[in-house]
């Protein structure tokens, strides 16, 4: 049995934190999916230097539903959590939470999507290599 959390919080470490600003918004004047998947990958490839020691690439990404827009004025939180390491290969959950702009609690955050990130290690020359040598 599990028990059901009343207070959803994020789970992981706080790797990114960005403003969302007007020259990131879409058509709608909502911050585009795009810019935050590239800052998603972003943070899953810091994590994933961080256990492979080096370079790592992004290899697939896995199902991702956006809950909430974006909108100008957010706090950007983006952690993340290593759940499996591989002989060269790394999956890193990856979670976007905001503080809207209006927000005056910097505790009160509205989580936007997730995703797992599968990243491989890289050599030198940008061969898959051993996450760890």
């Amino acid at each position: 049995m599990t028990d059901l959390d009343d207070i959803p919080a994020p789970r992981g470490d706080l790797t990114l934190k960005l403003l969302a600003s007007r020259q990131d918004t879409n058509l709608h004047g909502d911050i585009a999916g795009g810019w935050l998947v590239a800052h998603m990958d972003q943070a899953a490839e810091l994590a994933a230097g961080r256990e492979a020691h080096g370079r790592t690439a992004t290899v697939a990404i896995e199902a991702m539903d956006f809950l909430c827009p974006v909108r100008v004025g957010s706090m950007v939180n983006i952690y993340t959590t290593v759940c499996e390491i591989g002989h060269s290969s790394i999956r890193i959950d990856v979670e976007v939470w905001i503080r809207q702009p209006q927000e005056r609690d910097p505790r009160e955050l509205h989580k936007v999507t997730e995703a797992t990130f599968v990243m491989v290690a890289l050599d030198d020359k940008g061969r898959i290599r051993a996450v760890h040598q």
